[in-house]
């Protein structure tokens, strides 16, 4: 799963808004139905998180507009399903959220060198928000660097988000002058990135202990923490870059974070799915049809 929206841009932490935990409900759920949810069943899996019915509707829309969602039927029953730009969105948060591995120093680091013709301000935008969604950080204005081993996945996106041609990849090593450690904190935000994690671990570390005690509560319980959760966790890895372990700072609290989000998950999962099975019913095999 991923996000339609990109990373958060302030540096605290805050409830989400509507429009991102319907994301992680489609990111969680809706591939059961062939990327589907009906709107009635949306606004009541929302009203246990707590939006209001026009919130949930206004958000959708918004969805629909950017093109990841698209209105259809299933049965009589009006709904969304996810767009095929809806789908790529959702294979490429999955890497990045559940399986993205950390980097190695001997994967060295990867440049990219790019100018954006000032006629195309909006494109220059669209590459730099691409760019920091991988993970990058700036040296420069016109030259940002990412660990190496996001080669592979950087060309991926810039070429499938028409961006290609705007960019020089480059394959770098760090040679001088002073140790790469002291660079990282003007390349990237790591304290922010501490903030962000600690505050993870402020929240939901409780939750986590009355999950493990058997206090956690009914199964809409465990929907509720959980799509807030993934919701709140989903925008780290977006800003995390994946650097290598050796290059982090002291006591950094990315790694005890997703150990708790894992820990949450495996407590969370299934009781949360049976409440969405509750109320969007069996999965139907029947195709969408779409809405004129």
């Amino acid at each position: 799963m991923t996000t339609f929206t990109e990373p958060d841009e302030s540096g605290e932490p805050r409830s989400p808004r509507p429009r991102a935990l319907i994301v992680t409900i489609y990111g969680l759920y809706a591939r059961d139905s062939d990327g589907w949810l009906s709107v009635a069943s949306l606004i009541r899996l929302m009203a246990d998180l707590g939006a209001d019915e026009p919130a949930v509707r206004s958000s959708i829309s918004r969805l629909k507009r950017r093109g990841l969602l698209d209105p259809s039927r299933v049965n009589g029953a009006a709904g969304y399903g996810l767009s095929v730009a809806g789908w790529q969105a959702l294979a490429e948060g999955d890497r990045r959220i559940f399986s993205r591995p950390r980097a190695r120093l001997s994967d060295g680091w990867l440049l990219a060198v790019f100018s954006v013709p000032e006629a195309e301000r909006k494109q220059r935008h669209a590459l730099r928000s691409r760019l920091s969604w991988l993970g990058f950080g700036t040296v420069s204005a016109g030259v940002w660097i990412a660990p190496g081993h996001l080669a592979g996945e950087t060309q991926d996106v810039l070429e499938r988000s028409g961006l290609a041609g705007y960019v020089a990849l480059f394959r770098a090593d760090y040679l001088a002058f002073g140790p790469v450690t002291g660079q990282l904190g003007r390349w990237w935000d790591t304290d922010r990135l501490q903030r962000m994690y600690a505050e993870f671990r402020e929240v939901y570390g409780p939750l986590l202990r009355r999950w493990d005690d058997g206090s956690g509560g009914s199964d809409a319980a465990a929907f509720t923490t959980y799509v807030r959760a993934l919701t709140d966790w989903r925008r780290l890895p977006f800003l995390d870059p994946g650097l290598p372990a050796e290059l982090l700072p002291t006591h950094w609290q990315g790694a005890q974070a997703a150990d708790l989000f894992a820990q949450l998950r495996t407590h969370l999962e299934d009781p949360a799915h049976r409440h969405v099975r509750a109320i969007t019913g069996t999965p139907t095999n029947a195709r969408p049809q779409p809405t004129p």
